[in-house]
């Protein structure tokens, strides 16, 4: 009984955050929404900049509240994200992140599983589909992965049972499980997909990966007009590779997710073209989950598109469709004709001139 009345309120704030209910909704307003903005580290600067020039080009009701995650280290030695992201963030509600780097040590948390951590950031949703004129070894590729992400292994609760012997625990809560199989379904219904699929590993992990599919099961009994399959991580991966039309969206733990989300990049070209969003209870950050490239920043080489479709799913969750779509079509058609792509999409063309092209098009 429990279970169920976290479902239903939990599918009440869900659709009232995502605009499920057919509300009227006006696509042009210009009712100027704040949206706290972190640049990241390496190339991250230059493609924000880029997507802000774009931005503004499109006329897009956004105001940008720049803020600065450089870990501030606190009175016991260890470092934190400073005040100021999480008075934004607590304003806006929504951000948009560029790649951050995590240093290597002891006493350096990942930023961005900080970031998940301290908003709730429950679902991690990426839609991978195939772009005109990029041409990868797969056509057609068109599926969205969602994992949980707050728990299972990146939990970060390990310890040392005796020396040369590591416990590393991975956590599934039936909470967790539930709310984020609610979410699969609800987006699944509201971009008009017809099927969700359950990754696990329930044969061996029968606990854990046991609970996670029970779920599972348990929200597709009630979401009953979308179908619902399962099937094992290793047999997705060999089936994905081999034919990743006869998947629709995937819903799994977390560690599958990280792998699965990068596998399914590789298939339309890889992190420079997939974006990413986080979606929470108390907020969404949307970001560019390729790496802080430091080797090319400052020389103007930089490729923004995963910043830039970020953005764009970014402005669907705030219910401004046209300026998404006006933006989206905008970078495809771009990338279609291939005269202005930066060197990783196969031109020669430096980061500024590709976003002025995608400028001139709006």
């Amino acid at each position: 009984m429990a279970s169920r009345l976290f479902l239903k309120v939990n599918r009440l704030a869900f659709a009232l955050s995502q605009n499920i209910f057919k509300t009227p909704v006006q696509h042009l307003s210009s009712e100027v929404r704040k949206v706290t903005l972190i640049p990241g580290d390496g190339i991250g600067p230059e493609i924000s900049a880029a997507v802000q020039e774009i931005f503004a080009a499109a006329k897009v009701p956004v105001e940008w509240d720049t803020v600065d995650v450089t870990p501030v280290k606190g009175p016991d030695g260890k470092f934190r994200l400073p005040q100021k992201v999480f008075e934004s963030m607590a304003e806006t509600k929504c951000g948009l992140k560029g790649p951050l780097a995590t240093p290597v040590g002891k006493g350096h948390q990942s930023l961005n599983l900080a970031l998940r951590k301290a908003f709730s950031l429950y679902a991690n949703v990426r839609p991978c589909k195939s772009i005109v004129g990029y041409e990868t070894p797969y056509e057609d590729v068109n599926l969205v992965t969602i994992r949980e992400n707050t728990e299972g292994e990146y939990s970060g609760i390990e310890h040392i049972i005796v020396d040369g012997v590591v416990q590393s625990i991975k956590l599934i809560t039936e909470a967790a499980s539930l709310r984020v199989a609610e979410y699969a379904f609800e987006y699944a219904r509201k971009n008009s997909r017809a099927t969700v699929t359950a990754v696990h590993k329930a044969n061996i992990m029968k606990m854990s990966d046991g609970l996670f599919l029970r779920c599972c099961r348990e929200v597709a009994e009630r979401n009953r007009d979308i179908k619902f399959k399962e099937s094992y991580l290793d047999t997705v991966c060999l089936n994905m590779v081999q034919d990743p039309s006869q998947f629709d969206v995937l819903v799994m733990p977390n560690l599958y997710g990280d792998i699965l989300s990068d596998l399914c990049a590789g298939l339309i070209g890889g992190l420079g073209v997939t974006p990413s969003g986080n979606i929470g209870e108390e907020g969404a950050i949307f970001e560019s989950v390729h790496g802080t490239a430091p080797d090319i920043a400052g020389l103007d080489m930089a490729n923004p598109t995963a910043l830039l479709l970020s953005a764009v799913m970014m402005l669907r969750h705030m219910g401004l469709m046209d300026f998404a779509a006006n933006i989206e079509n905008s970078v495809l058609s771009v990338i279609k004709e291939g005269k202005y792509l930066t060197k990783d999409l196969g031109g020669n063309s430096k980061c500024s001139e590709y976003t002025k092209e995608i400028c001139s098009r709006l």
